[in-house]
């Protein structure tokens, strides 16, 4: 299969495949448990947890595991509601396990204000401003948008955010090991992972925390990860991710610049080849390797048929929305119109594609317009 899909999910790394089948082999011994083999399974995973901080700039401390980016981002959102201030601020371009949160628990006294995006996904501060309120109690910005790789100016927001005493939780899913992030530069109080984002396993995330303190658990039961999260842990899954995110760290430049090589071949010769495209997103700030374009006169749902065919994954949205063909509401609140919306695909490369397989793609593409 040709693979332009990695912005849904990464292939896992040789070296993380292979360790946690080791894991899995050798090492499942309850880390909660006082003998020697438990304790063993308890130092690996406190290793992972530093590989993990230390991609980010955090201390082990500060770092929980999850089941990924959604428990993350949840756990943060549902910590609001015993709160005094109970006011939060998003933008219109949140992943739903935001949007769809904040709506979930306004029976809880909840309330929110969204913040709209300009027309290339880029939120707008100064309706951030302006939103904020004596009751905010917490702005949810996403580092970079899943579907067409804007990253957003979360260093502005942070700084008005910590004039007003309010928090800053980030969803840095997508963002993580495409581009740098240091949570102490940013000043991020809280930001979510997802390990398979990064050719890491499925099933696994984490979540910085800079005051672990005032974070209670959503999940009740026992008091693993500091009695923020209950459950036994996902042993091979966390070392998985710790040996992910230090790979994704160690390699990170070097990814960037394949990532931003295959992406300028692919625009120039697209360009070149299809006058009638539009590139979607702030091309000038976006993740690199992540393309939107939309295809006038074409829908993306018969594209992406015709595109399997040749064994080509792309993907028109984010995959969370796999099965429903219908307007991305990401595009939507950047006010494009539903024609070009349904016209649109993502491309999303990685580490492993190649100039070859971009070509293969071109004249794919080709044949079917």
């Amino acid at each position: 299969m040709f693979y332009f899909d990695h912005s849904a999910t990464t292939p896992i790394h040789p070296k993380v495949a292979k360790k946690i089948n080791h894991i899995n082999k050798n090492h499942y011994a309850n880390p909660s448990s006082i003998y020697l083999e438990g304790k063993k399974t308890k130092s690996l995973i406190e290793k992972a947890r530093h590989q993990v901080a230390s991609a980010i700039g955090a201390k082990s401390n500060q770092i929980f595991f999850t089941s990924g980016g959604t428990e993350s981002n949840n756990q943060v959102l549902y910590n609001r509601i015993n709160r005094r201030r109970k006011h939060i601020i998003v933008s219109s371009i949140e992943h739903p396990a935001i949007l769809k949160v904040i709506k979930k628990i306004e029976v809880y006294g909840i309330t929110s204000s969204i913040a709209p995006v300009d027309s290339k996904g880029r939120v707008n501060i100064d309706s951030i401003i302006k939103s904020i309120r004596s009751d905010t109690g917490l702005i949810s910005i996403m580092l970079a948008n899943n579907e067409m790789g804007t990253i957003q100016p979360i260093e502005k927001i942070i700084k008005n955010a910590q004039s007003s005493n309010i928090p800053f939780h980030t969803d840095a899913v997508q963002a993580f090991g495409k581009i740098p992030i240091n949570v102490n530069n940013l000043g991020i109080d809280y930001l979510s992972l997802s390990a398979h984002k990064f050719y890491g396993p499925k099933g696994i995330g984490a979540l910085f925390i800079k005051n672990n303190e005032i974070m209670k658990s959503l999940i009740i039961g026992g008091e693993q990860e500091s009695s923020i999260r209950g459950g036994t842990e996902n042993i091979s899954g966390i070392i998985g991710m710790g040996l992910a995110a230090k790979l994704a760290f160690k390699k990170q430049k070097s990814i960037i610049k394949h990532l931003k090589v295959l992406e300028q071949y692919f625009i120039k010769n697209l360009q070149q080849n299809f006058s009638k495209i539009k590139l979607n997103g702030d091309r000038k700030n976006a993740l690199p390797g992540l393309i939107s374009i939309s295809f006038p006169g074409y829908k993306s749902d018969i594209l992406m048929a015709k595109l399997d065919r040749k064994n080509i994954a792309v993907s028109n949205g984010s995959a969370c929305n796999t099965g429903n063909i219908k307007p991305s509401s990401v595009l939507e609140a950047m006010g494009m119109n539903n024609d070009i919306n349904m016209s649109t695909l993502r491309f999303s490369f990685g580490k492993n594609n190649t100039i070859q397989e971009i070509n293969y793609l071109l004249k794919s593409l080709k044949e079917i317009i």
